[in-house]
């Protein structure tokens, strides 16, 4: 498939997901700061999980700077465990803490104002941080209009024939940002339709946030909408096993061996 090909069909996933599902609401959180230890806490393990482990931080009082900053590790370790590699998980926090305290005061509006590939490229050099929590805390954290690739989405283009589960990192963002960014751009024109909630299951929709509410740029905006999107189909219909192709919203773009492989 032609590379403008796979641009389009990018975009023909966005327009019937947003039509049948409208908003996700995604990333749910109070804050920047819980945006951020959300992105940590969801690496290798469900978000059922990570929310047990913010409602645990919650409790104890330690969902903040100050509360990581204070707390002893074994008490950190405690409060995350639900969410599986608790010891790790827990060191790491310490880690982004302190690298926010020593390079920028410990303010994130001075973190996030830095250039988008400036930054990122300081996220990556922290341990235990990879491309998708990176670019999972510049954009739902930081409004930097970077998409974030995750199993989901390579599962769904592969099984598409649009790009190998294989494939770089970089080059399925870039791939979805060269395809959304025009849609972002003619939000709120005539040439972008209206969409309709549909009745039933929506995705991965949770219920309104202050931070899922935040005031985006559209680019950031649209990147946010689409990758909650393919959590939804990833969770409820592009199963690892026993997929769910004929009630999914993208079935009518699947190529037809791939159905009949899934379903044999």
């Amino acid at each position: 498939m032609e590379h403008d090909e796979k641009i389009r069909q990018v975009q023909a996933y966005y327009r019937a997901l947003i039509r049948a599902w409208g908003p996700q609401h995604w990333w749910p959180a109070q804050s920047r700061f819980e945006v951020i230890v959300g992105a940590y806490l969801t690496q290798n393990t469900a978000w059922t999980n990570v929310e047990r482990a913010l409602a645990n931080l919650r409790a104890a009082r330690l969902l903040s700077m100050n509360g990581i900053r204070r707390a002893s590790l074994e008490e950190l370790e405690r409060s995350i465990r639900p969410a599986g590699y608790f010891r790790q998980k827990a060191k790491r926090l310490k880690m982004f803490v302190a690298f926010l305290d020593q390079h920028y005061g410990g303010s994130l509006a001075k973190l996030f104002s830095q250039p988008t590939d400036k930054l990122r490229d300081k996220l990556l050099n922290l341990h235990g941080i990879g491309p998708e929590t990176a670019d999972s805390i510049l954009l739902y954290a930081g409004n930097h209009p970077v998409f974030v690739v995750d199993a989901y989405t390579r599962r769904i283009l592969d099984r598409h024939g649009l790009l190998s589960e294989e494939a770089a990192y970089d080059e399925i963002r870039e791939l979805f940002e060269r395809a959304l960014t025009p849609i972002a751009k003619a939000a709120g024109s005539d040439k972008e339709e209206k969409y309709a909630l549909a009745a039933g299951i929506r995705g991965a929709a949770h219920p309104p946030s202050a931070m899922s509410t935040a005031k985006r740029t559209a680019v950031a905006q649209v990147y946010n909408e689409m990758h909650g999107l393919i959590v939804g189909v990833g969770k409820n219909y592009c199963r690892k096993s026993q997929a769910r192709c004929d009630e999914c919203p993208l079935q009518k773009f699947l190529p037809r061996s791939t159905t009949e492989g899934l379903e044999s």
